[in-house]
């Protein structure tokens, strides 16, 4: 009896299916900011627009074409659609860029609420009024 050893593959070969280079991915990102758009201290249509002069596709920025779509869905909530490889943290990264211009990073976070959705969100300031309480 003998038994056929199997060799293991390398990590990065392709499998019978072909390269992974070929094949088109969607991905779907929405940022969250109703709470501060909702106080009128944050402005999604002027961050909707950052985002589509700021997003690089192809180490140039300004070349969304079809690939990338940013979209205004309304009610503080925009909407960032991709058919290329496009990162989460790339996303997030411009987002504290666009707080920072603003001057709003100092009150606002940017928090991932779940896989491809971000929210912003006010930094909790409790503690400070319970210092004060005890002196």
């Amino acid at each position: 009896m003998s038994t056929a050893i199997k060799k293991p593959t390398a990590a990065g070969s392709p499998t019978k299916g072909g390269s992974k280079k070929g094949q088109k991915t969607t991905q779907k990102y929405i940022i969250n900011a109703k709470q501060p758009a909702d106080d009128r201290i944050f402005d999604p249509s002027a961050f909707a627009t950052f985002l589509q002069q700021r997003i690089k596709v192809d180490g140039r920025t300004g070349n969304l074409g079809d690939t990338i779509t940013v979209s205004n869905l309304g009610d503080g909530r925009i909407e960032i659609v991709s058919h290329q490889e496009f990162s989460g943290r790339y996303l997030k990264y411009l987002t504290k860029k666009f707080l920072k211009k603003q001057q709003l990073r100092d009150w606002l976070r940017v928090v991932s609420t779940s896989k491809g959705e971000y929210s912003l969100k006010f930094f909790n300031v409790v503690g400070d009024d319970a210092e004060e309480d005890e002196e």
